[in-house]
């Protein structure tokens, strides 16, 4: 179970319910392959609703690394995200919003 106080977040793929965490190193593999010197345009992009689908996937990759997953976007290309691309988007947005969240405040 994902500890929303840790910045986590549980996303269910293939039936396996996995808990995704935007490490310091996670943040930095993101980085490096969105192409960007920080994650603010992304930030804004997700805020704003212009997020394509390979921001999502590349925040779901990110995340499932920074929980200790050793794949990549390919291994997730045939899998079963629970909700579909709306459910993979959310989680996504979750994701990005609790790693940036300040401690005093409380995770919905």
């Amino acid at each position: 179970m994902a500890n929303p106080w840790r910045g986590e977040v549980t996303l269910v793929i293939d039936g396996e319910a996995r808990v995704l965490k935007l490490t310091l190193g996670a943040l930095a593999e993101l980085e490096e392959a969105l192409g960007e010197d920080t994650l603010v345009a992304l930030v804004e992009r997700f805020e704003a609703g212009r997020f394509s689908s390979r921001d999502v996937l590349r925040l779901i990759v990110a995340g499932l690394r920074g929980g200790g997953w050793q794949g990549t976007g390919k291994d997730l290309v045939q899998s079963e995200i629970a909700g579909g691309p709306m459910g993979a988007a959310k989680a996504a947005a979750e994701l990005l919003a609790r790693a940036f969240m300040v401690p005093d405040e409380a995770p919905s």
